[in-house]
């Protein structure tokens, strides 16, 4: 009974993940219009949420259209980097979608074979550690941004400009959390 509840709890967070996401992905193709960005972060949430569904067969399609994807969102990313540094973010997350998109590719067989226990497609312990220290530090700031856009000062502004702002800094946090969760569980 453990082990079925334990799968349960496994199940509902990935579907809230995967939620998570998608609703995210939805809202930044909704901006499309408005802003050059939003497309990739688009691209991000609703490959995002695809990565994160929890299929028990039939994956074999999954990690070469994934990979497929990511990489052209990192493609994208780069040629966006002209436009100055603050677009590295994006090229640090579809860089980080291909690497778990390929951590995931790797059989079982490579790592239980050695007797040690952990998940198939853990990927490398210092870069995903890295990837981990990145993520926790962007969602600490983003989430302290958030809070400090959303203080008494900013309240007036809610009305107009401030609140679709808001709304966009919670995306992109939203999104960061999402990634930071499917790093965690690697």
């Amino acid at each position: 009974m453990h082990g079925s509840a334990t799968s349960l709890a496994t199940s509902v967070s990935s579907w809230l993940l995967v939620l998570l996401c998608a609703v995210s992905g939805a809202y930044c193709l909704r901006r499309v219009r408005d802003a050059g960005g939003a497309a990739g972060e688009a691209v991000m949430g609703f490959g995002m949420a695809l990565m994160a569904l929890p299929l028990g067969g039939g994956e074999g399609w999954r990690i070469p259209v994934l990979a497929v994807v990511f990489c052209g969102a990192s493609l994208h990313a780069l040629w966006l980097l002209r436009g100055g540094a603050h677009h590295a973010h994006h090229l640090v997350g579809s860089l980080t979608m291909v690497y778990m998109t390929l951590a995931a590719g790797t059989g079982p067989g490579e790592v239980q074979g050695h007797g040690q226990g952990h998940a198939a497609g853990a990927g490398a312990p210092l870069l995903t550690g890295a990837l981990l220290l990145y993520f926790a530090g962007y969602v600490v700031l983003g989430g302290t941004r958030l809070i400090a856009a959303g203080g008494a000062a900013a309240a007036p502004a809610a009305a107009g400009r401030g609140g679709p702002t808001e709304l966009i800094r919670a995306c992109r946090l939203a999104m960061g959390m999402g990634m930071l969760a499917m790093l965690l569980t690697m």
